[in-house]
């Protein structure tokens, strides 16, 4: 993603004090008494657990793309990577010697290979922790150059352009998630080829269609104008997930937040748990003053530099810099929480409102517990510990040279399954089932997802939604709660126990939808956890 002018317009606004601390909680499972009332669905349960998103990652190769692909290559073997593509933004670009176009903070190709060349060192041991890591060698031959020259530029066809194109015309029936973490030039590039070659042809149809039913753009931010420009009008059909603003808050507007929110985003923590004494891989992971400078990149943007901290004292040593991309693949691991199944549902990514049928965009609120408030960004910052918890324990198999040296994360089942149904006032208990692969004790969590329900807690008018921006840059939407206003009024029982009971609101409609979450934990090294999203549909 880019930024330098706005980091600087993000640094001259006084964000909102905003908090958070793991992840509180409520959810649950069927009563035995009523179970012939509830309709499971096991082999959903089966299928979810089971699946990989299949995914393309194209990056305008800023710090904290850098980061986000480091994080990344950790997750790889939680999806399906069909490849990684080199692209440009309006924040950086190669420049064009024929046509007078100087290079801007262009860092070049090579950091690619030689991030590669450490995965290489890292991937016995973080193949001996978890199946499906793609190998070094594959890693190499998907990854490809694209459209680097200039911001926005798609007129030439390139290697990675042509590498898009045929990923987007295989007869893989699977949704493809393009994660855009720099401009869409390249992803442009591509479909306008397609276009090319097939407008006017009695093939034109049937590849419009199989274009929009098998690509989801997952975009953060609008990096250059080649979506709005060329995307939107010629390809208005393809499926579309807009982070327009919550990424910040993982990105570079995390020092604004409060304590509550960054326990494990300051500096000590990220040294001893990410970077320090954690193999070749995690040594290339950035930090604030860690001494690291990047080719090309411009002198006041060098955030490993001891001018960088004198200059930004909010700053201390080795405190995370930003990983605004990384929640675009955050959305796509399969931790239980199903976000991928709809953007509405929220998860690791953030939750996304529905605009229309073929677009969403990160404009739905949840209750943030310690600001009182309803907030956009809150809907990713609420995962905030959890994901970095997770994070560090992947570090540690990078180095880890047998399994019984790292933690694993426990896993979890709900009995009854995962999709039900149930009549207003109806009972329900739910059974929460974990299992450990290192023995670790396990502890349980429910929690009502109520902001992802369907079902409305309160009759009282809603206040209304105040947008904070910084000149034209959206940074959050949030809105106050009024006076009378009800929010998650079901009551849990037992609720941090493997086994919950609650009550369906009597006053409940038909096909009001209730997002109980379960979670398990365990003990081990970073406290992993597991979850699991159980759907209950009033009928």
């Amino acid at each position: 993603m880019g930024k330098s002018k706005w980091i600087r317009a993000l640094l001259s606004v006084n964000l909102c004090v905003l908090l958070i601390g793991g992840m509180g909680g409520q959810a649950m499972a069927a009563d035995s008494k009523t179970a012939s009332n509830v309709k499971a669905s096991t082999a959903a349960q089966n299928k979810q657990q089971e699946s990989k998103a299949r995914t393309v990652i194209t990056n305008d190769g800023e710090v904290d793309d850098m980061n986000s692909m480091l994080r990344f290559l950790l997750y790889s073997n939680e999806m399906d990577l069909a490849g990684i593509v080199l692209t440009s933004s309006v924040y950086h670009y190669a420049g064009d010697p024929d046509k007078g176009i100087e290079p801007y903070r262009w860092t070049g190709t090579e950091w690619l290979s030689n991030m590669t060349d450490a995965y290489a060192k890292a991937y016995p041991n973080l193949s001996k922790q978890a199946d499906g890591y793609p190998t070094p060698d594959y890693i190499r031959s998907v990854t490809k150059i694209g459209n680097i020259s200039y911001k926005g530029e798609m007129d030439k066809v390139t290697e990675g352009s042509e590498f898009l194109k045929k990923l987007f015309l295989d007869n893989d029936k699977r949704d493809l998630y393009v994660q855009t973490w720099g401009g869409t030039n390249t992803t442009a590039r591509a479909l306008k080829s397609i276009e090319e070659q097939y407008k006017g042809t009695d093939q034109w149809a049937a590849i419009q269609k199989k274009i929009n039913d098998k690509l989801v753009l997952y975009i953060i931010l609008d990096q250059d104008d080649s979506y709005n420009d060329y995307i939107a009008k010629s390809w208005p059909n393809i499926r579309i997930i807009n982070d327009q603003s919550n990424f910040w808050h993982f990105a570079y507007a995390w020092k604004y937040h409060t304590e509550a929110v960054n326990s494990k985003l300051h500096g000590m923590w990220n040294y001893d748990n990410i970077q320090h004494d954690h193999g070749p891989l995690l040594a290339l992971y950035a930090l604030m003053g860690d001494g690291k400078m990047i080719d090309g990149e411009l002198a006041e943007e060098q955030r490993g530099s001891a001018d960088y901290l004198k200059n930004n004292p909010q700053y201390d040593q080795y405190d995370f810099i930003s990983e605004g991309d990384s929640p675009s693949f955050f959305y796509l691991i399969n931790n239980g929480l199903r976000s991928n199944e709809d953007p509405s549902y929220g998860g690791w990514g953030g939750r996304f409102g529905k605009v229309n049928d073929k677009l969403y965009r990160n404009n739905v609120l949840d209750y943030d517990v310690y600001t009182n408030r309803y907030e956009a960004e809150y809907s990713l910052m609420r995962w905030f510990d959890d994901i970095q918890s997770d994070f560090a324990a992947r570090a540690d198999w990078a180095i880890a040279t047998s399994y019984k040296d790292a933690n694993h994360n426990p896993t979890l089942t709900v009995k009854e399954g995962l999709n039900l149904t149930a009549k207003p006032g109806q009972y329900i208990t739910l059974h929460a089932v974990g299992k450990d692969p290192d023995g670790d004790k396990l502890t349980y969590k429910w929690w009502r997802y109520f902001e992802a329900d369907t079902y409305n807690d309160s009759s009282v008018a809603p206040a209304a939604e105040e947008k904070q921006m910084a000149g034209d840059l959206l940074l959050g939407i949030h809105r106050p709660v009024v006076e009378g206003e009800k929010r998650n009024t079901i009551g849990l029982k037992n609720s941090n126990t493997a086994t919950v009971k609650f009550q369906v609101p009597k006053d409940a409609k038909s096909g009001d939808t209730i997002h109980m979450i379960a979670e398990v934990q365990d003990d081990g090294a970073h406290t992993l956890k597991h979850y699991q999203r159980v759907i209950i549909t009033v009928k």
